[in-house]
């Protein structure tokens, strides 16, 4: 029998999604361009370098796929144990929360996902050699002790950190090498602005939930400095995440196929418009929209790779 915390309830005068909607939801496909932009750049790199390889390419977009999606089940049901997800959240919905399904099955999902992306991270291990099989376990530890285990990642304030480190050097430069089987200065140079703005995904959620994160004892980086300075975080690194291309070209390592980024400029301005102006439930548009800058972006930067 439930626990009566994991014992869902439809709330009171909402429609209940279909199954497929409600799972979909699970996944968070708005912030599933973090997974994507960096298998894009890794493989613009390759492609750069002369060492592009397809089908390693998609798998290893399968397997970060994968992992990121068993965070975010693992997310949707440990945090609401945790109570830092309730009905009344500003955020969009959570399925566990919104009492759609009960923990105990998010997380069997979980499992299965993870079992997944074994499957598929084998063959990366098989073409890259046993460091890949420890970033893999190392991956899997983290995809589950960012909202579990006895010292949460999220809660400690440390999520931006281990953002930035799985989705810029090991997505960006794992890709690259799994294809080349050569670890470059360029491939980890390229992580640096897919990692940065992978970051600003989790600050957009991060600056939205603050208050009821300070109030369960979630000690985001947005609760240790507070909103105004977040939000200032959150422009300062774009704006280095922009200027990264040209400082690539004036390195040697891009040419003038970086004045390319410069498209999605109006993006980023649209982005710092919203960040400075809307608050609570009003930034939930504002992390789909930044996460689809960050496709584009990175789109816009790996053609710049593969015509330079």
């Amino acid at each position: 029998m439930a626990s009566p915390v994991d014992s869902p309830s439809t709330p009171v005068g909402s429609e209940r999604p279909s199954s497929l909607r409600v799972w979909l939801l699970a996944t968070r496909p708005k912030t599933l361009p973090a997974s994507i932009a960096p298998i894009l750049v890794g493989s613009a790199v390759a492609l750069h370098e002369g060492g592009f390889h397809l089908v390693t390419a998609m798998v290893a977009l399968l397997t970060a796929l994968l992992l990121q999606i068993a965070a975010n089940l693992a997310n949707d049901a440990l945090d609401f144990r945790r109570g830092a997800d309730t009905a009344a959240r500003t955020g969009p919905t959570r399925i566990v929360a919104s009492g759609f399904v009960t923990a105990e099955a998010v997380l069997r999902v979980t499992v299965l996902v993870l079992a997944l992306a074994t499957l598929s991270g084998l063959y990366l291990v098989w073409r890259g050699g046993w460091p890949f099989l420890v970033l893999g376990l190392f991956a899997f530890v983290c995809a589950v002790a960012y909202t579990g285990g006895p010292w949460p990642l999220a809660y400690l304030g440390l999520g931006e950190v281990f953002v930035f480190i799985f989705f810029g050097p090991i997505a960006v430069t794992g890709t690259a090498y799994l294809q080349t089987q050569e670890l470059t200065t360029l491939s980890l140079a390229a992580s640096i602005p897919t990692g940065l703005m992978a970051v600003c995904i989790l600050i957009v959620n991060n600056v939205r939930d603050l208050e009821q994160d300070r109030l369960v004892g979630k000690h985001t980086i947005a609760v240790r400095i507070g909103d105004r300075l977040s939000r200032r975080e959150y422009v300062l690194i774009q704006l280095g995440t922009l200027a990264l291309p040209f400082l690539f070209w004036a390195q040697g390592w891009m040419n003038a196929w970086s004045l390319l980024t410069i498209l999605s400029w109006p993006l980023f301005w649209q982005l710092w418009r919203q960040i400075g102006t809307l608050r609570g439930a009003q930034l939930n548009p504002t992390l789909g929209a930044t996460g689809r800058t960050s496709l584009v972006f990175s789109v816009l930067f790996s053609v710049a790779l593969i015509l330079g």
